[in-house]
């Protein structure tokens, strides 16, 4: 597995192949919603389209997996490496508004995310989701997914999903509201000086 800080703003890309899936993933922070998503598992394809579209993040997977046995594999390796590359990507941390919290509707469903850029991982879900499947795809994989991104990306990250009846629509809410809140917590804030932690790193 290799990460890489590429040239030309907030960006990173990662190649990492395993035994069970072979990933090259490229995010770009600063961007403008530019998605090209080749995956084995279409639901999460839609989930990380709305991720980047509604964060104005450039995103570029392609992941091939053991889907044969089931997406778990795919969808957790596709986690750690957009976290590594969010972490890659953020560098220093100099001059980030840091923290944010979302609150997204999707129709009769509403999810909140909160974010804080603290090198400090953990993760958070409250919320049941009524289906355990949208589709083929395992709604358990969603908190999988979460969770290999705050750890790897090491931010602190909470899910709510307040209420909802739909799985789709809350699922959406959650994507949708993660990539609006890693956009405001990593927006530039041209009054911050530095490093925004007392401790003066992050």
């Amino acid at each position: 597995m290799s990460v890489e800080n590429v040239q030309g703003g907030r960006s990173s890309a990662v190649s990492r192949k395993t035994n069970e899936t072979d990933i090259q993933l490229s995010l770009g922070v600063d961007g403008s919603g530019e998605v090209s998503l080749e995956t084995d598992v279409p639901f999460l394809n839609h989930m990380l389209d709305l991720f980047a579209k509604h964060g104005q993040f450039d995103l570029k997977v392609e992941a091939r997996g053991d889907v044969d046995i089931d997406d778990h594999h795919t969808v957790e390796d596709i986690g750690i490496c957009l976290g590594q590359v969010l972490r890659e990507a953020l560098g220093d941390k100099k001059g980030i508004k840091r923290y944010a919290s979302v609150f997204v509707p999707m129709d009769e469903a509403l999810a909140q995310v909160v974010v804080d850029i603290s090198n400090r991982p953990h993760f958070e879900l409250r919320g049941e989701f009524p289906a355990a499947n949208v589709g083929s795809f395992t709604v358990e994989l969603v908190h999988e997914f979460l969770w290999k991104l705050a750890l790897e990306a090491r931010i602190t990250l909470h899910v709510i999903v307040h209420y909802g009846r739909n799985t789709h629509h809350m699922v959406e809410a959650v994507f949708k509201a993660l990539g609006r809140a890693l956009d405001e917590a990593t927006s530039i804030d041209p009054r911050v000086k530095g490093v925004p932690s007392t401790k003066g790193v992050l």
